[in-house]
């Protein structure tokens, strides 16, 4: 006997509204009275304007319930596996992109909104050292990677 395999699909959403389609998708599967199975839904925030749907549900079923949700345009034609979507499941370090030299903006903690140079990453611990730019003592300050914007990488 086969076993069910899962299917996703990428749906097209109105500008900046993935995070309300996904809860209107919740919400309609929630209340349906057709049962339409969705097992989950992947919101990945390195692809803008998209969402993942994944169902043993057909595609015309997939459609039917997108028409119903505020905010979904069209599913994509063609359904992927698990395995292709599988990277957007992986939390990536929050110190990706930052090296020594690197200039970045603290925005939170005491010192928010100062500018500062980037002294030492450790990505263990996601963790960077930096130096206030205009601080007249060079004081390393260890942040952790999300409490910095990066502003430019200072490789001229």
């Amino acid at each position: 006997m086969d076993e069910l395999k899962t299917s996703v699909y990428a749906v097209k959403t109105t500008n900046r509204q993935e995070r309300a389609v996904a809860d209107n998708i919740y919400a309609a599967v929630k209340d349906d009275i057709d049962d339409i199975a969705i097992t989950s839904v992947i919101v990945p925030d390195e692809l803008k304007g998209y969402i993942l749907v994944e169902t043993y549900e057909p595609l015309a079923r997939v459609e039917e319930l997108m028409e119903r949700v505020p905010s979904a345009r069209i599913v994509l034609k063609g359904a992927m596996s698990l395995d292709e979507v599988g990277h957007y499941l992986t939390p990536k370090p929050t110190v990706t992109g930052i090296d020594e030299g690197t200039i970045v903006e603290l925005i939170s903690g005491p010192f928010k909104g100062e500018k500062a140079i980037v002294k030492r990453v450790d990505s263990a611990k996601e963790e960077i050292t930096v130096e206030l730019y205009e601080s007249v003592l060079p004081i390393p300050i260890t942040v952790r990677g999300d409490n910095v914007r990066i502003i430019d990488h200072g490789d001229d």
